[in-house]
Parts: structure tokens; sequence; C-alpha cells
């Protein structure tokens, strides 16, 4: 059946060997094999130990090339993994050590997604992440490159560790972008509880949820996430590796699903978990009962939370 990725960080999911080339080329000496610098271990133990296996790809994306390259390559492993339509997310302001401006880092990783598409038929859309520890104004340049570029944009995101930062600083991002007719996602319930998720809902207004695999106990929340029909962008690999979830046999996605609420799946980091969207639904199989009903309906609950209406 056709497949929809909604949630996927560019940076999380460089191939190792483009990682490899790209430090080679750009005279960057990597210390260890490069698959031990940028995937992640089973049991990381939290999230702030994951994103330390993105320090290296974001080291050498600090050029526009490379930029489209991994952005290429990533609509490539869509088309391999049955993908149709996918969502790439990244924060483009990481990505001017070396003089790359924002709007340039846009336009590179668009020109990637444009070649992948051309070339594979995979639909794509493009997300940019604003960043919990950063300032509001940094959140505000990157709602207002998302805004220049609504050609290229397909939306707003808030990343980061939701138990050291408040979503509330961010408003006047969000605000702007949702003024200028762009949807908007939040990582929630990831590393806190229920309580960051009607954050993202009633302060950023989100449309979306980024993991929410903690509002299980939250009656309330889960009323309004199935009555507003707000998707859980789940990535079960990814939530046991964070500590988000204790177990692949204890993830939510299935019981959720069950209960009407609009579960997707996806990957979160290929290369950081060293997964794909058919090793995911594999693994929810193996550990949580799923079965090709409950792919079907992740997949249309997908199709319909698609922020670009481009989609599959």
């Amino acid at each position: 059946m056709p497949r929809y990725e909604l949630h996927c960080h560019l940076d999380g999911s460089v191939r190792p060997s483009t990682v490899a080339d790209l430090a080679r080329q750009q005279g960057i000496v990597l210390d260890r094999p490069v698959e031990e610098l940028v995937v992640a271990p089973a049991d990381c133990g939290s999230l702030t130990a994951f994103l330390t296996y993105i320090d290296v790809p974001l080291q050498v994306l600090q050029i526009p090339d490379a930029l489209t390259r991994a952005a290429r390559e990533l609509v490539e492993e869509w088309h391999a993994d049955g993908v149709v339509y996918g969502e790439v997310r990244f924060a483009p302001q990481l990505h001017g050590h070396r003089g790359m401006t924002l709007d340039e880092a846009v336009q590179a990783v668009a020109a990637g997604l444009t070649q992948g598409s051309a070339a594979t038929g995979v639909n794509t859309g493009l997300l940019l992440c604003c960043l919990r520890h950063q300032t509001p104004d940094e959140s505000l340049a990157v709602a207002e490159t998302a805004r220049r570029h609504c050609g290229l944009v397909a939306g707003l995101d808030l990343a980061g560790d939701e138990t050291l930062y408040r979503a509330e600083p961010h408003r006047a991002a969000f605000d702007l972008a949702r003024a200028a007719g762009l949807p908007c996602t939040v990582h929630a319930g990831e590393a806190a509880g229920a309580g960051s998720m009607w954050e993202a809902i009633d302060v950023l207004g989100a449309q979306r949820i980024g993991h929410g695999v903690r509002c299980t106990t939250d009656t309330a929340l889960l009323d309004r996430l199935r009555t507003d029909k707000i998707a859980l962008e789940m990535c079960p690999t990814s939530n046991v590796q964070t500590g988000a979830v204790a177990s692949l046999d204890d993830h939510p996605a299935n019981a959720l699903l069950g209960a009407g609420l609009p579960v997707t799946i996806s990957t979160d980091a290929r290369t950081t978990s060293a997964t794909t969207l058919q090793r995911e639904l594999d693994s929810l199989s193996q550990g949580a009962g799923w079965a090709t009903a409950h792919e079907a309906l992740a997949q249309e609950n997908a199709a319909q939370a698609a922020f670009n209406h481009h989609a599959g």
C-alpha cells in the first residue's frame, strides 16, 4: 500500500557513506568509524544523548551542495521504502557556520527534494524547525523565512527537549506562520508529559504532534486529539532509544489507533535510528501486535494529515 512519512529529520537521515564522503571532501577528520558517530545505540537513555549523534552530520551539512545531496538521497531512500509522500524537516539556522543564510539553506534543501522527486516520482514536503533552546527572535526569523518561501515550505515545527524548555516563548513565530497559512507541528509528549502536548495545542496551535507517546493517561487530552483530529507522529524505534517508551512491547501506537486517535508512523531519523519505515512497521508487528489493518489505517491518517496538498 502507498506509504506516507510525516516525521523525518534531514540531519538524522544522511547516509553514513555520504557523511564520510562529505567529510573527506571538506577536510573534516572523523576520529572513529562513521557508523559509530552517526548511529545511536538501542538505548541512549535520553533525548539529549540521542541528539549527539547528529553532531557530525550537521558538521558536514554547512554548504549548499551538501544539503542538496542529502535531501536528494533522502527522497531516493523514501522511494526504496515504498513511500509515495515524505515530509522532511530541518533547522536552517543550524547550517550557517560557514556563512550560509537561512534562505540559502532552504533553497538548497528544496533543490535536492525537487531533484529526488523528478527522479523517483515521490512527492515531498519541507518543514522548518524552530528550536526550543533558542531565543524567540531566532524562531521568529525561521518563521519569517518559512513565510518568504511559502512555495517551497509546507509547514513549521518546534523541536527540542520539552523537559528543559517551554513552547510558549516561541508563540509569536507560530502565530506568524499560521497567519501566513502555514500549518504547524510541535514536538511534545516525548521527553515530557501530557502538559507539553496541551501547550503545543493551546499555545502554538499545533495541528500535529511530534511523537506524543505520553498522552495515554490524560483522558481529556485523548478526547481533544480525537475530536480535533490532531495527528500523532509516532516513531517507535526512536521512542525506545530516547526512553520515551520502555520497549516496543509497551509502545502505545496500537492502543491509541484502536481508540480512534489519528496515529501515524515515521522513522524520526533514518540514520540515527538505523531504520526505515518498513522496519518500523515490522517492529510494531513483532512487539505491539501490529497487523495489516493497523498499517492501512495509519497510512490513511498520514495521508489526511499531510501538510503538502500534493501528498500521494
